[in-house]
């Protein structure tokens, strides 16, 4: 099924009026929908994104990164307008922990990719504050270069508490990032949480950045990232730091071939680099396009891509879900009651749990 045909059969039908019926996460009322519509023209965001009108394309995915349910449905109607202009470019997925060098990484990337007549997209991951739900979204910043370039766009974007590192829009700015020409897109993930590799369902090639001598091996067996991964660096490498990441470089070798199959048709790599000094960088990138050209050999690209779209499809449906438990006034009031005999000690998280979900089922 196209990806078009896909959206369309689990969102509803984009009419040729205007009007929609999308699946939104709460009902909107027809006023609100006819006032939002009044403040954004899909039509023109859609012809802004294809024309990669910049500060009209971070309009677009500023549109998909709203929580209004209004915002919501527009949002639907410009992705689906938007996905058969989609789908052409190359997604590399780059994940570490944090002081690993990513976006230090991904600027000496994006420049080299630049140079060579790419268009360079990057969908920046911020962590969240889980008191304030701010983020400090200062990728820009440490992409200086990359940030002036025209043929790249910057997008940071807050994680929102969302598992995995991953914003929730995340999947729809690289859709509208590949309508507007863009031809690589990087996604720079959090690099913080167990999670992580929720980043490895909507990249076609999923590298793991580690540090000398920071333990990462190990942690990277505990998250199950090595057992995603499919290029594996050690970064900073240089002056020092040389003869150490060599030696992580080997160790990591070594547990990659503890962790994957030795059937596979992609071995991992494991190398090492400076981001800082552009050393090996040119070696990353040749992995990236052998893994690519494996891929697409074998027949694995389209089907990593067709499983990619029933991930697409279950997260939807469990932000949908939990939107509507959010919204539900029934589930307010329960959940409201609950809270307090809970404070009170008179029941039990299982049973508040059960009141809510029936409250939300209507019992």
């Amino acid at each position: 099924m196209r990806d078009r045909e896909y959206l369309e059969h689990h969102l509803g039908t984009l009419t040729t009026t205007g009007g929609t019926d999308l699946g939104s996460t709460t009902a909107v009322a027809p006023e609100v929908l006819k006032r939002a519509r009044q403040r954004i023209d899909v039509d023109d965001l859609y012809a802004a994104v294809l024309a990669n009108d910049r500060p009209k394309l971070a309009r677009a995915i500023t549109l998909l990164e709203s929580t209004s349910p209004a915002h919501r449905e527009l949002a639907q109607e410009l992705l689906v307008r938007l996905l058969p202009k989609s789908g052409n470019a190359l997604r590399v997925g780059i994940t570490g922990v944090p002081g690993v060098g990513k976006s230090t990484f991904i600027e000496t990337l994006g420049m080299k990719l630049i140079g060579e007549g790419h268009r360079v997209a990057v969908v920046a991951i911020d962590p969240s504050s889980t008191k304030t739900r701010g983020s400090i979204l200062g990728d820009k910043t440490r992409m200086a270069r990359l940030s002036k370039e025209d043929s790249a766009f910057i997008r940071p974007s807050p994680s929102a508490g969302t598992l995995g590192g991953v914003a929730k829009a995340t999947r729809e700015a690289i859709v509208v990032f590949e309508a507007a020409g863009y031809d690589i897109i990087l996604v720079e993930t959090v690099g913080v949480g167990q999670s992580e590799v929720a980043v490895h369902q909507m990249v076609d090639c999923f590298t793991f950045l580690a540090l000398a001598g920071a333990g990462d091996q190990l942690q990277g067996i505990k998250k199950g990232v090595l057992e995603m991964a499919d290029i594996v660096a050690i970064n900073k490498a240089d002056g020092p730091n040389e003869k150490l990441a060599k030696r992580a470089a080997r160790d990591l070798a070594a547990a990659m071939r503890m962790v994957r199959s030795q059937d596979e048709l992609w071995h991992p790599p494991t190398l090492t680099m400076s981001a800082v000094e552009g050393s090996g960088v040119d070696e990353f990138w040749g992995y990236v396009m052998d893994h690519h050209e494996v891929m697409q050999r074998e027949g694995l690209f389209e089907d990593r891509r067709r499983q990619q779209q029933i991930g697409w499809m279950w997260a939807m449906v469990h932000e949908t879900i939990r939107l509507r438990l959010d919204n539900d006034a029934a589930v307010k009031t329960t959940s409201a009651a609950m809270e307090r005999q809970l404070r009170e000690g008179t029941t039990t998280p299982t049973l508040a749990a059960q009141r809510i979900l029936a409250a939300f089922d209507g019992g």
